[in-house]
């Protein structure tokens, strides 16, 4: 199968598997990673074919969206054994899904110029003006409140504790991870584009602070 034929499966099989999510999982998050991982691979000299894949199946994984990363991540191996004959290819795009997950923070680090790439643009993702519009689409499919002042930041170092989406709010949600992603970036050229998010996602909290307090309620 050609380069093109197996990106433009990928997409098929992604569009099929997030369609319909409502999240902030879905087919619009995974083409942005695709075309930010396709641009910071092309800065940084990393396979671009590669990153791409992996971005377009990064999420079709995601436990978030399975019955358990396990289950999530069969689904993607059993598709890349159908689709790529390559068998060190495959690996090396199923290292990179294994792996990018933040984890609370605590996940492995990537072991491939590739896996960096593609785990620079999910976080890129998660920042800035589209970070934002995201956390608040979750946090409202997961039933958490905007904001309390009532309920501090929860020190998000265990992964229970990270998945536990019962618990805390959607402005939390910037310190318990948002915020810490521009010092976990990768690439010199993800560091560059995170800087910028960043500081909106920064300029952001300190209006809605200004705002919330005005409302009256401490």
């Amino acid at each position: 199968m050609k380069d093109t034929e197996l990106i433009r499966a990928a997409e098929h099989f992604a569009q099929e598997q997030l369609g319909q999510d409502a999240t902030g999982h879905d087919w619009f998050h995974t083409n942005r990673v695709r075309n930010t991982a396709a641009l910071i691979a092309g800065m940084e000299g990393a396979n671009v074919v590669i990153c791409t894949v992996a971005a377009l199946l990064h999420d079709v994984a995601d436990e978030k969206l399975n019955p358990s990363k396990e289950a999530g991540l069969l689904k993607v191996s059993d598709w890349l054994e159908e689709h790529l004959p390559d068998e060190a290819a495959c690996k090396h795009i199923m290292e990179i899904i294994a792996t990018m997950s933040f984890s609370g923070g605590g996940g492995e680090p990537m072991s491939t110029l590739e896996g960096q790439v593609v785990q620079d643009a999910d976080r890129l993702d998660a920042l800035g003006a589209i970070g934002i519009t995201r956390t608040m689409v979750f946090s409202g499919a997961k039933g958490r409140p905007v904001y309390d002042p009532a309920i501090p930041p929860r020190d998000e170092s265990l992964q229970q504790e990270y998945r536990d989406y019962s618990k805390g709010t959607a402005v939390n949600h910037f310190y318990e991870k948002l915020l810490k992603l521009k010092d976990l970036m990768n690439t010199a050229y993800g560091k560059q584009l995170a800087e910028e998010r960043h500081q909106f996602m920064l300029d952001f909290l300190e209006q809605f602070y200004k705002e919330w307090n005005q409302g009256g309620i401490q």
